[in-house]
């Protein structure tokens, strides 16, 4: 008995040190989907005359004209990261940047096995994010403390 609660202790004086450490890596999480999004939108902001062809000849975004996607693409690229890595808003700009997740896995028939694998990860880290909230270091947090009483 003497054994399993010291065992028990241990465990339970382990989790309370990844309890402090849980903030910043719920950061480094949204620091890493922020720069995989935030580098493609920034790519496509490079060349605009290559950005239009891919998605007038590689994308198949369904219902949008291929212009009107690639404006709509690059700038939710460029901007719902932003909002993910600051925690700001996090879980609605994280629904926003999960749905685009899906649209451009579906609309980019070429994907390769590895892309799609890709796609999973960094949907399944922004589902995270939905569920359980940008964490402790965020503005959404500072938000909750100080004006959700």
């Amino acid at each position: 008995m003497n054994a399993l609660r010291s065992l028990l202790r241990a465990y339970f004086g382990a989790s309370g040190l990844l309890d402090l450490v849980a903030p910043l890596f719920d950061l480094c999480l949204r620091a890493y989907v922020c720069y995989v999004f935030f580098a493609s939108g920034l790519t496509k902001i490079q060349s605009w005359d290559s950005t239009i062809a891919l998605f007038e000849n590689e994308y198949a975004v369904p219902v949008l004209p291929p212009e009107l996607a690639a404006y709509m693409g690059t700038a939710a690229e460029l901007t719902l990261p932003v909002f993910l890595l600051l925690g700001l808003g996090a879980r609605a700009f994280g629904i926003a940047l999960f749905v685009f997740n899906v649209v451009a896995v579906l609309s980019y028939p070429d994907l390769s096995p590895a892309g799609v694998k890709d796609h999973i990860l960094w949907g399944t880290i922004i589902a995270m994010i939905i569920f359980h909230g940008p964490g402790k270091l965020s503005i959404d947090h500072f938000l909750a403390r100080h004006y959700a009483k």
